[in-house]
C-alpha cells in the first residue's frame, strides 16, 4: 500500500499560549456552582467551595479592617494577577494602598497590595502554604495572613525580601494580632474565629 502525501491530515501543533485573559474567559463560560471561588494558581484553574465557617471569618476580619481602611480599598474575590507564572488570585481578603494602581483593562495591580488574607480549604491549603504565600512575596505585598480554621491557627508573613517573607508569626486562634507597626494599623481579634 502506497501512502499519497495529499491523503495526509495535518494535526494542529499543540499550543501553551495561555493566557491569564483567556483562562479567566473560560471560566466565565463555566457552569461554576454558586458559592464556589476560582482563581488560577501557576497555570491551573482551582474551584472551592465557600463554607459558612470560611465566610464568617473573612466578614469577621473585614469588619475589624474596616476601622481602618475605606470600604472601597477592601476586596474580597477580586482577581489580581501576581508574579510568576499564570497566577491569577482571587484572594479571600484583601486591603488596597490609597494610590492603588489599575491596569488598562481595569484591574488591580499586585503593586498596590497592602494586606492579604486567606482562610484555606482543604483542597486548596497547599496553594495558600505554597505558591500563592510565593507570589506575595515577590509581589511585595507586606503583610500576608493564612488562617487556618482546621488547626485553629492563624500564620502571619511579614517583610517580603528577594522573594521571601523574612518574618513569620504562628498564634493559636484567641491570641492577638498585633499589625499596628506593619502599616495595616490594626490589631486583629482572632477569638471569634470558628473551627472546622
Amino acid at each position: 500500500m502506497t501512502v499519497v502525501e495529499t491523503d495526509r491530515i495535518e494535526m494542529a501543533e499543540p499550543s501553551d499560549e495561555r493566557t491569564l485573559d483567556s483562562m479567566f474567559e473560560w471560566l466565565e463560560k463555566m457552569p461554576v456552582p454558586e458559592g464556589f471561588k476560582s482563581e488560577i494558581v501557576g497555570g491551573n484553574i482551582f474551584m472551592s467551595p465557600q463554607r459558612d465557617n470560611h465566610w464568617d471569618i473573612i466578614a469577621d476580619l473585614y469588619d475589624q479592617l474596616r476601622t481602618v481602611y475605606p470600604r472601597k480599598r477592601l476586596k474580597s474575590d477580586v482577581r489580581v494577577d501576581f508574579p510568576g507564572h499564570l497566577n491569577g488570585f482571587s484572594a479571600d481578603l484583601l486591603a488596597l494602598a490609597e494610590d492603588a494602581p489599575k491596569d488598562g483593562k481595569g484591574n488591580w495591580l499586585f503593586t498596590g497590595v497592602e494586606f492579604v488574607a486567606e482562610v484555606i480549604s482543604r483542597g486548596t491549603a497547599a496553594n495558600d502554604y505554597g505558591p500563592k504565600k510565593d507570589a506575595y512575596a515577590a509581589g511585595g505585598v507586606p503583610v500576608y495572613l493564612i488562617v487556618d480554621p482546621y488547626a485553629g491557627k492563624c500564620h502571619l508573613f511579614r517583610s517580603p525580601r528577594n522573594g521571601e517573607y523574612g518574618s513569620e508569626l504562628t498564634a493559636v486562634f484567641g491570641t492577638a494580632i498585633d499589625l499596628t507597626e506593619s502599616g495595616v494599623g490594626v490589631t486583629l481579634a482572632t477569638e471569634d474565629f470558628g473551627r472546622d
